[in-house]
């Protein structure tokens, strides 16, 4: 007999992270390197991941990242994080970074991302976590969508065939658009 699984809401994972763009993180355009920007979202979406297992966590995958708007250099990014949803080991952790212009006064959304973490115990072996509670609309929206993407990555990793996500079979068959009018 299995112990249910205990819950966890996604604001019990949120964390953000500022960081201010010095001309270390910058390419030659004075523009934030992308693998600077990879390297923070990661470290903020890893702690989000731990605060939600209270476990060890490592990266199993990241969806894609889009560079929407060039971060300047002197711009202050903010990264915020939160679990979306929990399978068994594995989560789901929602990006979102914004950057801000001080002396103008000027913020914008620059980019957002989906990166999965696998808790593990410290023999490095997965562990179960707790699951998901969403409460806000853009929660269970996250939360709802977090399956779809979960089988699209596992898909397109080769560790699920397409015909296996059913989840996304809608997406790609035909009398769906028919029957809702779409």
């Amino acid at each position: 007999m299995s112990t249910p699984r205990s819950t966890k809401t996604p604001s019990e994972s949120l964390v953000t992270m500022t960081e201010l763009v010095l001309p270390n993180d910058t390419n030659t355009l004075n523009n934030l390197m992308g693998g600077r920007l990879m390297h923070w979202m990661d470290i903020v979406s890893a702690i989000a991941a731990q605060k939600h297992s209270n476990r060890i966590v490592v990266t199993a995958s990241v969806d894609n990242v889009s560079f929407s708007k060039p971060i300047q250099l002197g711009n202050v990014v903010q990264l915020k994080a939160k679990v979306t949803r929990a399978f068994n080991s594995s989560m789901e952790v929602y990006i979102q970074v914004e950057a801000e212009d001080i002396p103008s006064g000027k913020k914008f959304a620059s980019n957002s991302a989906f990166f999965t973490f696998v808790a593990v115990d410290q023999t490095g072996r997965p562990i179960d976590i707790p699951q998901v509670k969403p409460e806000t609309e853009e929660e269970i929206r996250l939360f709802e969508g977090a399956l779809r993407r979960r089988q699209l990555r596992l898909v397109l990793a080769g560790r699920m065939k397409p015909e296996q996500a059913n989840e996304l079979k809608s997406i790609f068959d035909p009398s769906h658009y028919l029957n809702t009018g779409k």
